[in-house]
C-alpha cells in the first residue's frame, strides 16, 4: 500500500500541490497549449506587439504572473524586463519598500465610559509578494482595516488615563497583534504609532479647570510659607 502524497510546508501556504495543478490540467491542457500557439502566431505576423509584451520592474518590485488564472511560479519575478504573453498571461506587481498609512480617528468608548477619538499611523513591508496576492483579496486594504479594528479593541480595554500614559506599551501590543494576524498575507508590520487621543470638549474643560485650581493652590501655598 502506498502512502499518500503529502503537501510541503510552501505548497501548503499557497493552497497549490503539484498533483493538483497537474489534475487540474489534464482536461484543458491541449486547449491552453493552442491558445499559447495562437498567441506566439500573432506575435511573429504583428511585431509591434511584442513591445507591448515587455514589462519593466523595478528594484524595489516584484511581479507574480499568472498564466489562465493559475499561478505560474511560486517565486516572484524581477526586476528587470518580464515578458508577458498578451491574452494569456497576468500579472500583479507588488511594492517591497516600507510603507505606511494612517488609521483615520476611531471613536472609542473606554473602560471608564469614556468617549475618546484616537488615530494612529501603521508602517509595514510585504515580505512574500506571492502570498500578499494569493492569500488575500487586498493585502492594503485588509491591513487598513484590521489596523483599525485592533486600535479599537485594545483601547476599549483600557481607562482613559491609561490611554494617555501608556501610549508607547500600548503601540506595541497592537504593533505584535497586528502583525500576526497579517504574518499569512506575507505582510511585516514594523511599527504602530498612537498619533492624537482627543478628548471631549467639556472634559477638556474640566481638566483644564481643575489643573488651574492645582496651580492657584501651589501658588497660594508658596505665599503662605513666605
Amino acid at each position: 500500500m502506498t502512502s499518500p502524497k503529502t503537501n510541503t510546508p510552501q505548497q501548503q501556504i499557497y493552497g497549490y500541490t503539484a498533483f493538483n495543478i497537474e489534475k487540474d490540467e489534464r482536461p484543458y491542457k491541449c486547449f491552453e497549449m493552442l491558445l499559447i500557439f495562437v498567441s506566439y502566431f500573432l506575435l511573429i505576423i504583428c511585431p509591434l506587439a511584442l513591445f507591448c509584451c515587455w514589462v519593466v520592474i523595478k528594484e524595489y518590485e516584484r511581479a507574480i504572473t499568472f498564466r489562465f488564472g493559475r499561478l505560474r511560479k511560486i517565486e516572484p519575478r524581477g526586476p528587470g524586463l518580464i515578458f508577458i504573453l498578451p491574452c494569456v498571461d497576468t500579472y500583479n506587481v507588488v511594492d517591497l519598500r516600507t510603507l505606511y498609512f494612517d488609521v483615520p480617528p476611531q471613536e472609542i468608548l473606554t473602560k471608564d465610559s469614556v468617549t475618546i477619538a484616537v488615530d494612529a499611523v501603521v508602517y509595514y513591508r510585504t515580505f512574500d509578494a506571492t502570498m500578499a496576492i494569493t492569500n488575500v483579496q487586498d493585502y492594503k486594504k485588509a491591513s487598513h482595516l484590521l489596523a483599525a479594528s485592533i486600535l479599537r479593541n485594545t483601547l476599549g480595554t483600557k481607562n482613559m488615563v491609561d490611554i494617555l500614559t501608556q501610549r508607547e506599551s500600548l503601540s506595541y501590543a497592537m504593533q505584535k497583534q497586528l502583525d500576526e494576524a497579517t504574518d499569512p498575507w506575507g505582510v511585516k508590520i514594523e511599527r504602530v504609532e498612537m498619533k492624537d487621543v482627543r478628548l471631549p470638549h467639556n472634559m477638556q474643560r474640566a481638566m483644564a479647570a481643575e489643573a488651574e485650581a492645582t496651580r492657584e493652590a501651589k501658588a497660594k501655598s508658596n505665599c503662605c510659607r513666605r
